[in-house]
């Protein structure tokens, strides 16, 4: 008996798959409702001939995208027709009934199928390697803000340490002058205040205290 596989099984690693909710145990293509995915390949696949475009705040040029995957703009095109195609459909139509109108129209326009096929899994696959190479760029602008974060942190413990401590000798500087002071203080009330008074304004090395 031949096992009959589904779409997670058959092209793990690229499409995004949902469990049949029948629980007859099928997986389907979902895109947007999706709620897992399939176990991928940890290397990130070499598809791209050319840099791939930014996102600037996540926004993907997918047709950027598969130009640099070497993918045709006709066949992209082809996929894109075939899409609005099933979109115009009525909703709840039959899904064998949209297969059998879907693939009359193409090969009534002369559209290879084989070749939809192939472009719509080449655009699926530089998807992939688009997420997961932008994935490393994340973890890696991730790592080195990480590392600067952490030097920071030790800079500014490390400046902490040092204002701590010119306080703390600040206020030994103040009580050890105090103190001294206090000593000092002694030998000019021997004298009397009159006479301090008289010392200091006379003095041109003196200031009066305010």
């Amino acid at each position: 008996m031949i096992e009959k596989k589904g779409w997670g099984s058959t092209v793990k690693g690229w499409f995004v798959v949902q469990d049949d909710p029948s629980g007859a145990g099928q997986e389907k293509m979902m895109g947007a409702r999706t709620t897992r995915s399939t176990r991928v390949p940890s290397q990130t696949p070499d598809v791209f001939a050319e840099a791939t475009p930014a996102a600037p705040g996540g926004k993907v040029a997918f047709d950027e995208v598969f130009e640099a995957a070497g993918i045709d703009a006709e066949d992209s095109t082809r996929v894109a027709k075939t899409l609005e195609l099933l979109d115009s459909l009525p909703a709840g139509t039959d899904e064998k009934v949209k297969r059998q109108i879907v693939m009359a129209s193409l090969r009534a326009f002369g559209v290879p199928i084989d070749q939809i096929i192939e472009a719509g899994a080449q655009e699926i696959q530089a998807l992939e390697a688009y997420i997961r190479s932008g994935g490393g760029d994340t973890e890696q602008v991730i790592s080195d803000a990480e590392s600067r974060i952490l030097q920071y942190e030790k800079e500014i413990a490390n400046l902490r340490t040092v204002m701590q401590q010119r306080v703390e000798e600040q206020q030994s500087v103040i009580r050890a002058c105090n103190s001294k002071k206090l000593e000092i203080q002694r030998v000019l009330e021997f004298f009397g205040q009159e006479a301090v008074a008289k010392v200091v304004r006379q003095s041109p090395k003196l200031q009066e205290p305010d």
